[in-house]
Formats: structure tokens, C-alpha cells, sequence
């Protein structure tokens, strides 16, 4: 690498300590162009300066830009998109909302502080910048100003501290614990002044500014005071768009907001068409009723990757992934013997082949998926196994197999797969009979004891995208205690004091080679433990019609619009 010394210390000079480790770690060779670009954004590195720190370290290759507003054409359409999604599970409420077509419906006309893009990148949203301490647990943000919410009152540190504190408060049950359990508590949620905001953190985190980015899907900003519940009668934002109608289980028109502070949406309207299950959504698309399909499985899609089909498909390497819980506190899955054998029993790669035709990647039973730059993949990959599993199973007391349920939801290829564990189990004795419920029968009210997503023996459930492992650590996984918040979505009902430790080191660690250093452990671990079956992580695939270009998904699965065209 040659490196224009005078001039990466004069950059070093505008920076605090740990963004300046995060230069020394790319300039040793530690970490590669990419891995850079995404731990400098993490740690407020503008990109501005992780241009100019690759060209002091002579690469010619800019550090890219890539947002949802700022590189419209400026001359807007009055075209209408049309766009199909999976139909939200419930109320459109920034507290409550635990589903995809549920935080698309958000991410409408609300925003974020930032955006975690298709790469991974954190780019800003209504945060212009932020920055953390040494210790990694007080972040400081930088509100950005001239920012209106839809009804005219003006963007203020006040409307970020009251959507944070209303967040990260056990008692409003608000889904974004998930995230915040264990993380950050209403008391660390500080003003400093009219456009800066505090969080001081219960512990250090390395990764928190993706907590408040478009991955935690219900941390839009709202208006200090709103009361959430009233939420879907205005869908109130900053965003690009207004609400102009909402109608449940059904749809939802939306409107160019032509007061927005940034580059206002290219559409002129857009109208949203939910639809229960992938086939009509497909046939809506193929007949022309819709311009956009917010997702599709490759299983019931084949006809929109056919060689020549008429569509453009927007295909990205995600962590999302189905989770396949064991309860832990239930027999006879309180032996980890058992729930190995389970899962020795998955042809992963044929299942890969069959529901994803290869667009998918192999998972190794942990979070840590491909896509992530902590992901240690020195650990060997589980592979089939009847033999052993059959051993193991003989082992823990059951020679003859034995029987149980799994439960699960309608949706993309979850019941393909489903029926596949259950066909596999059958090799080693094992009966498992099944039961396939609509999403909202599933969740219930995502709580346990009202939840058969939570609180069925065995479960099968949807996990979108995130950008780094921190949530599918914490909260399917950590220790479930209801008055920190933490393990809201431990449907494995896991409890293990080395696995919590593991992870809170993982969390609290700011170089990425430590986070892979501590990923082995916690990998290692949970393949000794087996508390849920991770198979794979499949790539996120969008299509739109030929004549529609500039449809911007996101893998966890929001579908932004403000740059869709129509010819």
C-alpha cells in the first residue's frame, strides 16, 4: 500500500480515537477496502473522508454513495408506481409493528437517523453525523436541521429523544427491544442541545449506530408527544411521501410529499396492494395490474428468472434466514443431543438447490451469516449426518425416535422447507407432525404465552435482514428477562450464562477482528447447543416490470420508491 503519510495525519487530525483505529487497522492491512467502508461509516467516518483516506492510501476507487433521496432526477415525474407486498400482520404502529409488510408501510413516510443501504453502509438520514466515545458506550448525534414533519412543525433534538425513550421503555412492549434490550434504557437518551442528541449506553457497543438505522425497522422519528397508537390514521414523517389513503388488509395510496427537505420523490404517487400469500402477488405483476413485486421466493417465481422474462430482478446477498427453534425447557429437547441430531439430519445444500435454485447460502447453525465481515469461517460446516444423528439420538434416551409438533407460518417458502424437515426427521424416527397458520394467527400478539410463534415445542419463523448479527444474537438467543428486555424473541426459551457472556463481548467489541475472534467462540457453541437450527440465508429478490427502473428495496425488506421511473 502506498500510503501519502502527510496527508492521512492531516485526516487523522479531524478524528477521535476510535474512528482513528479504524484508519490504522485499514492501513495495517487488517481490514480490506470494503470491510473499511462499512466499519469507518459505523463509527461516523463521513464519506467524504473514507474517499479521501483510500486515495491517501493509493486506491483510485472512490468510496461509494448510495442513498434513497439524494440522486433523483430533478425533474419529477407524474407517474403512479404500483407496487405488491405481503399484507401487514396488524396495526401500523412505530411501537408494535413485527412484520414485513408492516415496516414497509412504515418506512413510507417516516425515516430514520440513517439508512443501512444494499452494501451494508450506513448513510445519513436525519442524523447528519455521529460519533462515539473511546469507550464505545456514549454515541453523539447530530440532528440534521430545516427538516418539517408532514403537518409543518420542524425536526428537533425533541422529537428524536421522546421516539427513543418511548422505545426503549419496558413497559410500552414496544418491538424495537429486541434491538434495545440490554442496550439502551429511556435514561440514556439525552438532549445536549436543540439538534444533538446523546445515548449513553447500559453497556459499549460497537455497532450501535445500526440500533437507529432503517434496520431497526421501527425506530422512525415521530413527533414529540404523538401517541403511536394514532399512527395509521396519519402516517405522520418526515418523509418523501404523505399518506393519502390507508385501508387494512388491503392497501394504501401515498402522495409526493412536495415539502420534503431533500430531493423530492420522482413519482408523483404510489399505491401499495397487499396480498396474503406470493402466487396472486406474481400473477399481478405478470398480468400487468402491478408494477413491482416487493419480494418472491425463488420457489413459485421461477417464471421471473426465466432466461428473457420481461422483468428486471434485484438480487441481494442478505442475512435473512428462517429460524428453527427447539425448546430448550421442554423434552425431549432439554438434551442438546436431540436437537443436534435434528439438525444433522438437513441435506443443506440440496435444500439450497431445491427452495433456492443456489440463490441462497449455506447457514452453519448461528447467526453468523456469509454476508457479515465477523463471520469466522474457519469453523467447519455442519453437513448431513444419519449415522451420528441416530447415535446421538440413541444416546438421549430415545433408540425409536420419537414425536412432536412444528409450528409455522404461510409464507414465501417456509411450508417447502417445513415439509422438508419433516420428511428428514422421519430417517431418524423422529415424527413430527405439522401445523401451517396465516402470519397473524402465528404471532399472535408476539408476547410469550400469546404467541405460537414463542411458545410452540418446535418453530419455524421468518428473520428479515439486518446488517450486522447483533439482533439475531440477542434477542432469539441471549436469556429471556422481562424487566431488562432482553431475549423478547428467545421462541427457544435458551438460557446459558457462557453464550449471554460471549455475546456481550461481541457486542461491546469495536475492531472487526475481534468480532470474528469472539464469533468462533459463539459459533462453536451453539453447534455443541443446537437451541435453533439457522440452514441458510437466502438472497432478498424484488422484481419490477421492464419499463420500471429505480425501485430500491432494502434485504430486510423495505421497498423505497423515491427514485422509481416508468417509460
Amino acid at each position: 500500500m502506498n500510503v501519502d503519510n502527510g496527508r492521512l495525519d492531516h485526516l487523522r487530525a479531524g478524528q477521535g480515537a476510535v474512528e482513528n483505529h479504524v484508519i490504522d487497522e485499514f492501513v495495517a492491512g487488517r481490514l480490506s477496502r470494503r470491510d473499511f467502508l462499512r466499519r469507518g461509516a459505523v463509527v461516523g467516518i463521513s464519506i467524504p473522508v473514507l474517499g479521501a483516506v483510500l486515495s491517501a492510501c493509493g486506491s483510485s476507487t472512490p468510496a461509494p454513495s448510495t442513498t434513497t433521496s439524494s440522486s433523483a432526477p430533478a425533474s419529477a415525474s407524474g407517474a403512479t408506481i404500483k407496487a405488491g407486498i405481503v399484507v401487514p400482520t396488524g396495526q401500523i404502529n412505530p411501537l408494535t409493528v413485527a412484520d414485513q409488510g408492516g415496516l414497509d408501510m412504515l418506512a413510507q413516510t417516516g425515516e430514520y437517523l440513517c439508512l443501512s443501504d444494499q452494501h451494508l453502509m450506513l448513510q445519513p438520514v436525519l442524523a447528519e453525523s455521529w460519533t462515539a466515545n473511546t469507550a464505545a458506550d456514549v454515541w453523539t448525534f447530530k440532528i440534521r436541521q430545516g427538516v418539517k414533519f408532514h403537518n409543518g412543525a420542524p425536526l428537533t433534538a425533541d422529537d428524536v429523544v421522546y421516539t427513543y425513550k418511548l422505545q426503549t421503555d419496558p413497559k410500552k412492549a414496544s418491538n424495537a427491544l429486541s434491538a434495545f434490550g440490554g442496550a439502551l434504557a429511556p435514561s440514556g437518551v439525552k438532549k445536549v442541545d436543540d439538534f444533538t442528541v446523546e445515548f449513553h449506553l447500559e453497556a459499549a457497543n460497537g455497532n450501535f449506530p445500526y440500533l437507529t438505522s432503517s434496520d431497526n425497522y421501527n425506530m422512525i422519528i415521530i413527533p414529540n408527544g404523538y401517541d403511536p397508537a394514532s399512527w395509521q390514521g396519519s402516517f405522520i414523517g418526515t418523509g418523501p411521501f404523505v399518506m393519502k389513503n390507508y385501508t387494512p388488509k388491503v392497501g394504501a395510496t401515498f402522495a409526493r410529499n412536495e415539502q420534503y427537505w431533500g430531493t423530492k420523490a420522482v413519482p408523483a404517487a404510489t399505491e401499495f396492494t397487499f396480498y396474503d400469500s406470493q402466487t396472486p402477488t406474481i400473477l399481478a405483476l405478470t398480468g400487468g395490474t402491478i408494477d413491482v413485486v416487493g419480494q418472491f421466493s425463488v420457489s413459485g417465481g421461477e417464471q421471473l428468472l426465466a432466461a428473457g422474462a420481461p422483468y428486471n430482478i434485484i438480487r441481494l446477498k442478505s442475512s435473512a434466514h428462517r429460524e428453527l427453534s427447539m425448546r430448550c425447557d421442554q423434552a425431549p429437547f432439554t438434551d442438546p443431543r436431540v436437537r443436534q441430531a435434528v439438525a444433522l439430519t438437513l441435506n443443506r445444500p440440496a435444500i439450497v438447490q431445491a427452495l433456492f435454485k443456489g440463490f441462497a447460502d449455506l447457514g452453519n447453525d448461528s447467526p453468523f451469516a456469509p454476508v457479515f465481515p465477523s463471520t469466522n469461517t474457519s469453523i467447519p460446516q455442519r453437513t448431513q449426518d444419519i449415522a451420528k444423528a441416530k447415535s446421538l439420538l440413541s444416546a438421549a434416551g430415545h433408540p425409536h425416535g420419537f414425536s412432536t409438533q412444528l409450528v409455522t407460518e404461510q409464507l414465501l417458502e417456509i411450508p417447502q422447507y417445513a415439509q422438508i424437515v419433516t420428511q428428514e426427521a422421519k430417517s431418524i424416527g423422529v415424527n413430527i407432525k405439522l401445523k401451517i397458520e396465516s402470519s397473524a394467527a402465528y404471532y399472535g400478539k408476539a408476547t410469550f404465552g400469546n404467541s405460537d410463534w414463542l411458545d410452540a415445542t418446535m418453530s419455524l419463523v421468518d428473520y428479515g435482514h439486518r446488517s450486522v448479527p447483533n439482533v439475531f444474537l440477542t434477542a432469539p438467543l441471549v436469556t429471556t428477562n422481562a424487566k431488562t428486555g432482553t431475549g423478547p424473541w428467545n421462541a427457544a426459551h435458551f438460557n446459558n450464562t457462557q453464550y449471554d457472556g460471549l455475546v456481550k463481548q461481541y457486542v461491546a467489541a469495536v475492531d472487526l477482528t475481534s468480532q470474528r475472534a469472539i464469533a468462533g467462540k459463539i459459533e462453536t457453541l451453539l453447534l455443541d447447543q443446537t437451541p435453533i437450527i439457522f440452514a441458510y440465508f437466502y438472497n432478498y429478490l424484488s422484481a419490477s416490470a421492464k419499463n420500471v427502473t429505480g425501485v430500491y428495496p432494502t434485504a430486510i425488506g423495505h421497498l423505497f420508491l423515491t427514485k422509481a421511473t416508468k417509460s
